[in-house]
């Protein structure tokens, strides 16, 4: 064993943790070492032991550091404790390599090496299961010895499953490498010495300081440098979803997470040379009370980010609802008042996100003003000032001489953003500071006095888009403050898989596309909304109506009903008259009717198109209905709005509009039918005409009245080709760009559950079904019709994926498919995620909202293969599906049935609709025991027949009554 250096190296002090010893001994881990190298007459055969060792060491740490963390410790301890885990065992491995495996007595001026920390990891920050980022620092080039070193290292790093981002370079390297690369740059900035030669580490420091840092402004480093980070910062929340309020937020990466407040930290310490972001209030840049606010959010944040890395056993950083779950009482979150422990978490967690994003607006404002304070001392005539609104412009923001401004005028607290929004200005950080000192002068005075509920709706309603400005007041606070029932939304959660945001940020979205509608932006997705805006009697009801629809989400009751109330209350105030005020709240407590009607009605009903045009009463409220109904569902979040459900709000749309304006067809239902046929004939000509006959003789009423021409002659080719081929099924698969959804026919012999299997084949390949009608034709045949897409709410486009389906859906028919336990098979990570989701099931029967059916709606939470098995149980009780909505809302599917029994009338049988709504409900609950062997094998017995006769149906029918 070679002798040890006496050399004495002290690592450069960062952060200590507490109770050092408590975590790891390098000391004590130095002599196991020693021990175990003693045993072999070969360093290098000591290997394992040594590797062993090592382990033992790092899981013993890790194991205290999280006993700490779960007692109550704090992230930025945790970091701090993991760095110094980190750092011992690196040593110790350095010493191992370099004194036993590779001595070397008396190294060369070209034979040191110095091991440097950079990136996180040099700043002292380590989270449990992030990377290590390591610069093997050179005097020159790599020599033959310091490769077998450094190769040593990393594999026993390695081995202990540490993920490594390594370089080795010599100091010239590093200072070329740093100017021409930000990133590099930026890792050397936090450079920390960890071991090995000092001298060689202390060179790079002073040379990185003088050579790449630009000591003043005049220099243009530290301008290429700012603007590469808010560059860089830029790009990254693009790519996160640009949203602070995302409900699965990254806690490192996302916007207003702990890379937002890193990257403050790098610009102030190239710019300012400081290695604490409190030295900054001398600076001038931030207030104690800021930089207070800065340390807090670090905390909370590294805290959050320490416990997903325990609890997740890897580097993940995105906060899903699992997980939120889970670290909500961890954090010592308790429910409380209705709201829940994981509400109230993320609640805290929106509120530092916010105060992050504030903290960045102010770093940069003072970074610009600092440039133009430089600039203006070159070029004095820039000193001039100009007003905007009586407000004096600094730097293209709007501010006041003093506080003083806003303490004898509170008013002015609002007229600010109102001329920031009419002049295209942000407002001054010092501006800001001093509205958010005096938030207690926006009291009952000035809430109830008429100009300021002017200047709040002036820039409600503005033609400039009032998103932006009603995002500055919410963050400022004065939002809240102004409207009160405002301020108890703000940071709330809606604690689901299908909303993205919080219900503040919803609705400042909402209003955002309000906007962009009106503005003709959204003339392609909304084309009705877009053309009928225009035609509105108030463009401020529907304005203050979105701004109040989603008002008293999180408190008890119906949120829509509570809303109404609120709305009768504040529209005076802001100034509304009685009718705007009514019609403002009838919109709020009917904001779902148009959406759930569309989505969960079948509109080609006479009877549900009649009770919505009874809701609705005039053509002025439906116009106003569609409009914030859709900027509702866009503003929900990415991939709610589609195609599909585009085109039923136009049609529900269309077909209200003729009813209440009295265009409507007054032809009777059979002289509709008449025509159809006729135009189909016309079409048909070329056709034999027993053929026509045959074929227009096949079809109830229903399919006549529900279907377009178009879709009639694809479905006359397609029966009489199967027919002529004696085809027992026919299939076809159509892409429908204007839906941006897939439309599957299937023509096949009627018989029992065959809705059922067509849905089991569906789910199986990976696609959902949102929309199914079902026709019985006289020859015995089905013609099924369904709009499925992908899971991601896509096109279901692929051929090889129609291919699947088409395969699948055979499959299913004949009985040669078993969906559930194929489903099982393919269990995904998505699905395990619904588990922290309860959504109690609920079944609703209503005999009255169709003339001719009973209509089913279950809601239960969403799982693969969950519409194979509600739609087998209709099956098992001898019902006839006749159409079908199938909806859902992240983690809940709703799902609507219309449905006869055998003889083609609705249920009325109370022991029947009984026993309907708890098999339904067993189903939605989970329970695996609806199926009846029996039902189970005489289903299989009926769908493996492919030519089922009448009295074969009959007789299955009787046995599974």
């Amino acid at each position: 064993m070679a002798k040890r250096s006496r050399t004495i190296h002290r690592p450069q002090s960062h952060r200590q943790p507490c109770r050092p010893r408590e975590i790891v001994s390098r000391r004590d881990l130095r002599e196991q070492i020693d021990e175990a190298v003693g045993r072999y007459s070969k360093p290098q055969d000591s290997r394992g032991e040594v590797l062993a060792i090592l382990k033992r060491t790092q899981e013993s740490g890790r194991q205290e550091i999280k006993n700490r963390l779960e007692a109550g410790g704090y992230g930025t301890e945790t970091a701090a404790e993991g760095s110094y885990l980190a750092d011992q065992i690196v040593r110790s491995i350095f010493d191992h390599v370099t004194e036993n495996i590779y001595p070397l007595a008396n190294p060369s001026k070209g034979e040191v090496l110095s091991l440097v920390a950079i990136g996180g990891y040099g700043r002292g920050e380590l989270a449990p299961f992030s990377d290590i980022d390591l610069l093997f620092l050179l005097p020159y080039k790599m020599t033959p010895r310091t490769e077998q070193v450094v190769e040593e290292i990393l594999y026993f790093l390695w081995d202990l499953k540490f993920k490594v981002g390594h370089a080795a370079r010599s100091v010239e390297d590093c200072l070329r490498l740093a100017k021409a690369d930000q990133v590099i740059c930026t890792t050397l900035l936090e450079a920390r010495w960890l071991w090995g030669d000092q001298d060689l580490y202390q060179e790079l420091k002073h040379r990185f300081r003088h050579d790449v840092q630009a000591p003043t402004w005049s220099k243009t480093p530290a301008i290429q440098f700012i603007e590469a980070k808010l560059e860089e910062r830029e790009k990254r929340h693009q790519r996160l979803g640009d949203s602070r309020y995302s409900l699965e937020p990254n806690i490192k990466d996302g916007k207003g997470g702990l890379r937002d407040l890193q990257s403050l930290f790098w610009i102030a310490k190239f710019i300012y040379n400081v290695d604490d972001i409190a030295k900054l209030v001398a600076q001038g840049v931030f207030t104690r009370k800021e930089v207070l606010k800065f340390e807090k959010a670090q905390r909370f944040l590294w805290t959050l980010r320490c416990h997903l890395h325990f609890l997740t056993g890897r580097g993940e950083e995105r906060l899903t609802f699992d997980q939120q779950v889970a670290i909500a009482p961890l954090l010592g979150y308790k429910s409380r008042a209705g709201i829940r422990d994981v509400e109230r978490l993320m609640k805290h967690y929106f509120l530092v996100a916010k105060d992050v994003g504030d903290l960045t607006r102010i770093f940069c404002a003072a970074l610009e003003a600092e440039q133009l304070r430089r600039v203006s001392f070159q070029i004095p005539m820039l000193r001039h000032r100009r007003k905007a609104g009586g407000f004096p412009i600094e730097g293209n923001r709007l501010t006041v001489k003093s506080d003083e401004a806003f303490a004898a005028y509170p008013i002015e607290m609002l007229r600010i953003f109102q001329v920031a929004q009419k002049n295209g200005l942000d407002i001054h950080p010092d501006a800001l500071r001093w509205i958010t000192q005096h938030l207690k002068g926006i009291d009952g005075t000035l809430r109830e006095d008429p100009k300021a509920n002017e200047i709040f709706v002036d820039i409600l309603t503005s033609r400039q888009n009032a998103e932006l400005t009603l995002r500055r007041l919410n963050e400022a606070g004065v939002f809240g403050r102004f409207v009160p029932d405002f301020g108890r939304v703000v940071a709330q959660m809606q604690y689901n898989m299908y909303h993205h945001f919080t219900v503040d940020e919803h609705t400042i979205q909402a209003i955002g596309i309000l906007h962009a509608i009106e503005d003709g932006k959204l003339s392609e997705e909304a084309p009705i909304a877009s053309t009928v805006v225009h035609k509105l009697i108030s463009r401020r009801v529907l304005y203050v109506a979105l701004l109040l629809h989603d008002i008293a989400k999180g408190r008890r009751g119906d949120h829509s009903v509570v809303g109404a109330e609120i709305a009768m209350t504040l529209c005076p105030r802001l100034g509304l008259s009685e009718a705007e005020t009514e019609t403002v709240a009838w919109l709020v407590r009917h904001h779902l009717a148009m959406s759930d009607t569309a989505f969960k009605r079948d509109i080609d009903d006479p009877k549900a198109i009649r009770d919505f045009a009874d809701l609705v009463q005039s053509p002025e409220r439906l116009r106003l209905l569609l409009v914030l109904t859709v900027a509702d569902i866009r503003a929900v979040g990415p991939n709610v709005w589609n195609a599909w459900k585009a085109s039923l709000l136009r049609e529900l749309y269309w077909r209200c509009d003729e009813l209440l304006s009295g265009t409507v067809s007054e032809e009777r239902p059979d002289a509709r039918v008449r025509r159809a046929k006729e135009v189909l004939r016309a079409r048909l000509s070329a056709w034999p005409e027993d053929t026509i006959e045959l074929h227009l003789d096949q079809a109830p009423a229903s399919y006549w009245l529900s279907c377009d021409t178009e879709t009639q002659i694809r479905h006359a080719h397609l029966m009489r080709d199967a027919d002529q081929r004696a085809a027992p099924l026919a299939i076809e698969t159509r892409v429908d760009d204007y839906l941006q959804a897939t439309e599957v026919t299937v023509y096949a012999n009627d018989h029992p559950g065959l809705f059922s299997q067509i849905a089991g084949a569906v789910a199986v390949v990976g696609a959902t079904i949102d929309a199914a009608r079902i026709f019985t034709l006289k020859n015995g045949k089905a013609l099924d019709s369904f709009i499925i897409e992908d899971a991601a709410g896509g096109p279901f486009d692929r051929s090889t994926k129609l291919a699947k389906l088409s395969a699948a859906i055979e499959k299913g028919i004949t009985g040669r498919l078993r969906p559930l336990q194929e489903l099982d098979r393919r269990k995904s990570a998505y699905y395990s995620r619904f588990g922290v989701f309860k959504v109690t099931p609920r079944v609703l029967i209503d005999n009255r909202a169709s003339a001719d059916h009973t209509v089913i709606e279950v809601n239960g939470r969403d799982r693969a293969g969950l519409l194979y098995e509600v739609t087998q149980i209709l099956t098992d009780l001898n019902l006839t599906i006749q159409s079908a909505l199938v909806s859902t809302y992240g983690e809940r599917a709703v799902d609507v049935f219309y449905v006869r029994d055998r003889k083609g009338l609705k249920i009325e049988s109370k022991s029947k609709l009984k026993l309907m709504e708890e098999r339904l409900i067993a189903a939605l609950a989970g329970n695996k025991m609806m199926f009846g062997p029996e039902a189970e094998g005489l289903a299989n017995q009926v769908s493996g027949r492919l030519l089922p006769t009448r009295s074969d149906r009959s007789q299955a029918e009787k046995t599974l009554n």
